[in-house]
């Protein structure tokens, strides 16, 4: 990895993306690990890679750090094609899912050593090493030897150590996956604070969404080789390009259906196992008569008689009638599994506003499911 590795270039002053991926791919024999694959990720941006086991995330890193030579395509950082740069020369650097502590060294030697690899004064490396320490809130630790540190401490050595020789990139693999929950949930606060405060540009690999969703500017689906969809956690989840994408990220309902009209902005679906639905139309709209309807289960509420009718927009909520089947509860929220009438399964989430069970529906209580129309996504099948 070069140093002055954050000195901007032309094409970064000029506004372009510092990561461009052009029509990347890679593959081992005759797997198609990585399938064409082009992206755009700007300088600054915290960035996830998503997707299931074996869709070419980490393929996608390891071909960003060096590890992987691509097959055909190109990758550009600050404008410059990295495919010659060998993996320690280049402006990037990788925090590994294991950490790959040495764990002979103390915490600020392991910290200390790629700058001395790089062969910078001792009086630089001692105050790199001062700034990270302090970064990572590693304060009082600078002597103790990995095994003697927690794992959520030996997480933030490695990205310390990562973030020392001040790269433009910094990718990280699935770096909280050895933390239990808790500590997870706070480790990810803390690297986005980190990251907001460096403006490094990061890109992280995790199957988790929550992780995700929660540490990211923008997260990139995967599937097979390919972007699936790139888009802000937020439109990620309320406006998923594909069912594929719909019933990967989060908890949903599909109904399966024919558009039986198409007025005021609104499709009626005709379903075979929910009755009728209306779903306001897609921003781009569908020609497509057989569809599906993408409910999320916090869209749907739950009462005994329906919502009140409103004589002038009677037909904008659609009411489902049916029987509860199963209740879980987990805390903040409870999650109803209904049998409609017509047949089909549905799942809600209730945030749950009381701290007794006066307002909790029971097994084999008949209620009514109710959504608006602007609580469904339509999608192609």
């Amino acid at each position: 990895m070069t140093e002055h590795a954050g000195d901007a270039t032309p094409a970064e002053i000029a506004g372009a993306p510092l990561l461009r991926i052009e029509a990347v791919e890679k593959r081992f024999g005759g797997f198609v690990a990585v399938d064409g694959l082009s992206l755009d990720i700007k300088a600054g941006e915290f960035f996830a890679l998503l997707g299931p086991s074996g869709c070419g995330k980490t393929t996608l890193l390891r071909m960003l750090a060096g590890f992987e030579t691509s097959d055909s395509g190109r990758i550009l950082l600050g404008g410059e094609d990295i495919a010659p740069v060998l993996p320690h020369e280049r402006p990037v650097n990788m925090m590994f899912q294991n950490y790959a502590l040495f764990p002979h060294l103390s915490v600020a030697n392991n910290i200390a050593f790629g700058l001395k690899r790089a062969g910078l004064p001792r009086k630089e490396i001692k105050q790199r090493v001062a700034e990270m320490v302090a970064l990572a809130k590693l304060e009082g630790m600078e002597k103790r030897r990995p095994d003697q540190l927690s794992g959520g401490q030996q997480q933030r050595v490695a990205l310390a150590r990562a973030l020392a020789r001040r790269p433009k990139l910094l990718l990280l693999d699935e770096p909280m996956a050895a933390l239990d929950k808790k500590l997870r949930e706070n480790t990810q606060l803390e690297l986005i604070a980190l990251q907001k405060k460096l403006g490094t540009t990061f890109v992280i690999v995790t199957h988790d969404q929550d992780e995700a969703m929660t540490v990211a500017d923008r997260i990139g689906v995967m599937r097979a080789g390919k972007l699936e969809q790139v888009a802000t956690p937020r439109r990620l989840y309320e406006t998923p390009a594909s069912r594929w994408v719909a019933e990967f990220v989060g908890d949903v309902n599909i109904l399966d259906g024919n558009v039986t009209s198409r007025e005021h902005g609104r499709l009626t679906v005709a379903t075979s196992d929910a009755g009728a639905v209306t779903a306001t139309a897609p921003s781009q709209p569908t020609d497509a008569t057989s569809v599906a309807v993408a409910i999320r289960p916090e869209k749907i509420k739950l009462s005994r008689r329906g919502p009140a009718a409103n004589p002038g927009h009677a037909d904008a909520i659609n009411r489902l009638a049916g029987e509860i089947v199963e209740v879980g509860y987990v805390g903040g929220l409870t999650s109803y599994k209904v049998r409609l009438d017509a047949g089909a399964v549905l799942q809600a989430k209730m945030a749950n506003t009381t701290r007794l069970d006066s307002d909790v529906y029971q097994t084999g209580q008949h209620v009514v499911a109710w959504f608006a129309p602007d609580d469904c996504v339509v999608l192609d099948k």
